[in-house]
This record gives structure tokens, sequence and C-alpha cells, in this order.
């Protein structure tokens, strides 16, 4: 009798051991899912609670900049603050600073103090993208990574379109928004303060080496370079631009709740094709289509509400492709052992230029209007499609069976840095 006993007790635990993981996984998914909520009515609240408050778009763009430049420090720094404390901790460590950072945000609307507010919001974000993709990473098998990855981004991609649409339901003449936000952010700690997930182990130093990235990958890392720029200038002066042309608050939501929607549209066929071709072509024409969004934009600005989502759906899913077809076009070319090096040097292009470019758009801004982020938005995908169609002329394809599997990304986050692995570990 007893032996029996113990054969179900042993039967139970071995059940529990094996649903643990993926309800650990899901809770890691669910957390990062309400963070985005809480990001993305941040990120369409702060243009048009200044914009309401007459200050001039040149404020806005100067806090998406601040907000970059946080990203980079953030980007550089996390792996270091993981090794210290861990991942479970220094994902609450830098819950609490978005927490701090929407708190500013309810102080009053002084723009200085929501300048450091969003730098400190892009350095805890960036390092808790990071953080939830490493140890997801680590947790899941190779058979089922691509599936998991799809999904954690998918979710986050959709959680920003959420948090959008909620600045329709709320006054930003008083402190509701940054609230909101904070509550968000505070739900996302509780399923990782929960979960019964293993903690990676502690991450290697993954060094910069942007010579041997590009040596390996011209169109990845010039990918990244371009896309960078691309995303903060479309997803970040949308909000700054509509709101000066005189857009209601309620119409501000609507686009920037359908914008992340058309990434959904998009990256599913173009990964699609690019898993049975030459990536290039597919980010020719990805780039392509970029820069005839741009020029529809231009040419329709102001136009009826249904027609700037049609225009701006189709600019922001393409913008977004070239970011998870150059993540993808690069880690085809890199050996295992180069895959940590590689990815944690695209992360740094890809901050350098979301830094850069937003700062050239807010000076463009000041001295030529809103309608400047468009100009700099199609001549950075003109250049690149120029770039990757050169690339396509003087070098050869990569065999099909050489290549890897595509995955939806969101360039409004950091590129997946291995900080679960050692490079000799890393996917395996």
């Amino acid at each position: 009798m007893i032996p029996a006993m113990n054969e179900t007790a042993a039967s139970t635990l071995r059940a529990a051991t094996l649903a643990a993981p993926s309800v650990a996984i899901a809770s890691v998914v669910l957390s990062m899912a309400l963070v985005a909520i809480g990001n993305g009515l941040m990120f369409a609240y702060v243009p048009v609670r200044l914009g309401s408050e007459g200050f001039a778009p040149t404020w806005a763009g100067t806090i998406l900049t601040g907000l970059s430049a946080g990203g980079i420090l953030g980007c550089l720094t996390t792996g270091w603050v993981v090794r210290r404390v861990g991942h479970a901790r220094a994902y609450m460590l830098f819950s609490a600073l978005i927490v701090l950072s929407n708190v500013a945000l309810g102080v009053g609307t002084y723009p200085v103090l929501w300048i450091l507010s969003r730098a400190l919001y892009g350095f805890a974000i960036c390092a808790l993208f990071i953080i939830a993709q490493s140890w997801l990473n680590d947790a899941v098998a190779n058979a089922i990574r691509g599936r998991v990855m799809a999904i954690f981004y998918v979710s986050y991609i959709v959680g920003l379109g959420v948090g959008s649409f909620l600045l329709r339901f709320i006054d930003i003449a008083t402190t509701a928004a940054p609230l909101v936000g904070i509550a968000f952010t505070a739900l996302s700690i509780l399923p990782v303060g929960m979960t019964r997930l293993a903690q990676p182990p502690a991450p290697e130093a993954a060094s910069i080496a942007l010579g041997r990235a590009w040596r390996i990958s011209p169109v990845g890392v010039a990918g990244m370079l371009a896309v960078g720029g691309l995303s903060m200038m479309i997803a970040g002066f949308t909000p700054i631009h509509t709101t000066e042309s005189g857009y209601s608050q309620a119409d501000v939501a609507t686009l920037m709740f359908a914008m992340p929607l058309g990434t959904l549209i998009f990256q599913i066929p173009f990964g699609w094709i690019s898993d049975r071709t030459d990536r290039r072509y597919v980010l020719i024409a990805a780039s392509a289509l970029v820069v005839l969004a741009g020029l529809a934009a231009l040419r329709f600005d102001g136009a009826t509400l249904l027609t700037i989502i049609a225009i701006y759906v189709v600019w922001s899913g393409a913008s977004e492709s070239i970011y998870s077809l150059s993540n993808a076009h690069a880690n085809d070319r890199a050996s295992k052992d180069e895959l940590v090096h590689l990815s944690s040097s695209m992360l740094f292009a890809w901050s350098i230029s979301g830094f850069l470019v937003p700062g050239l758009g807010t000076l463009l801004t000041a001295a030529y209007g809103t309608r400047s982020f468009m100009y700099v938005a199609i001549v950075i995908a003109a250049v690149y499609c120029g770039f990757v169609l050169w690339r396509v002329m003087t070098t050869r394809r990569v065999p099909q069976e050489e290549t890897g599997s595509f995955a939806p990304m969101t360039a409004q986050a950091p590129v997946a840095v291995d900080l679960a692995f050692s490079p000799d570990e890393s996917r395996k």
C-alpha cells in the first residue's frame, strides 16, 4: 500500500513539474504584456498632454530623445545588474524604476522633469525586455523556442496598442493616465513575483564589436542602424505630429492603437516569404514600402482619420518588419559561437540610431515643423533599400539550407541578447 501511495505521489510530482514551466513561462509573457499596456498609454499620453498645455512640439521630441538615451544606458548595464542580483530581483528593480518614472509624470507638466522621467523609463524598459527574453530563452527547449518568443512579441505588440487606445477614455487634464500606467506596471510585478521559473545562471559578459558584426552581416547591422531611427521617428513622432495638426485625443489614441496591429499584419506574410527565399529581397520590398507609405503620409497629411490610419498602419508595419527581417538575416550568417557577440553589437547599433535620429528629428521640427519626421523616415528607408539592393547585386545568396527561421519582433523593444548563455552554450 505504501509503495503504491509513493508511486502516486511521484506521478503527481512529475505532472506538477511538467506543468510548472508552462505556467511559469506564461507568467513572464503576461508580465511583459501588462508592462506594454502601461507603456503604450504613456507613449500616447506624453505628446497629447504637452500639446494640450500649449508646449512646443520640440519638447515632446526632446523627451523622446531622452527616452532613447536612457535606453542606451539600459542596454549597456543590464548584464552587469543581472550578474549581481539575478534575473528575478533585477526584473523587480527595473519595474520599480518604471513606476517611479510614471510618478514623475503625475507630479505636473514640467518638461525638464519629464525628460528625466522618460530617460529613466527608457533605461528600465530596455533592461526589462532583455531580462525577460534571456529568461525565456533559458527556460524553453529549442523545439518550441520560436513559438514561445513569437507569442511573447505578439503579446507585447498587442499590449502597446491596447494601452494607446486607453487614452480615449482618460481625462488628460488629471493625473489619471500616470496612475493607470503605475497600476499596470505594479500588476506586472505580481506574475514574476509568484513565478516558479528557475533563474538562469549568471550571464557572461557580451562584448560589443561592430566591425565583427558588420563582417558577419552588413545587411543585418545596417538594418538595425536604419530601423532604430525609423521606429523612433514613426512611432514616436506620429502622436506629436497628429496632436500638433489638430487631431483630437480620441483620434490620436485610435491611430496609436492601429499602428501596432499593422506590425502583426505585415510581419507574418513577410516572415513566411523570407523563410522561403533570400531575406534580402523581402527587406528591399519592406523598405521600398516604407518609402511609398511615407510619401503617401506627406501627400495625405491632414486627411480624414480613416485615411491616416490606413497609411500609418502600412508605414508602421513595413518599418517594423525591417527589424525582425534584419535580425533573422544576421542570425542566418552567424555561427553558434558568434550569436551572443552579434546580438549585443546589433543591440548597440539599434540603440545608437534610436538616440541620434530622434535628436535630428527634434532639431528639424524646431526649424521646419513636425512634418520633418516624415522626410527623415523616407530618406532612411530609401538609403537602406538602395544598400540592400547593392548587396544583392554584388554578393551571393545564402543557400536555403543555411537559413534559420523568422520570428515576429517589434522595433520598439531591444534586440534579444542571450544573457542566459555563454558563447559556447548559446542556441545548442
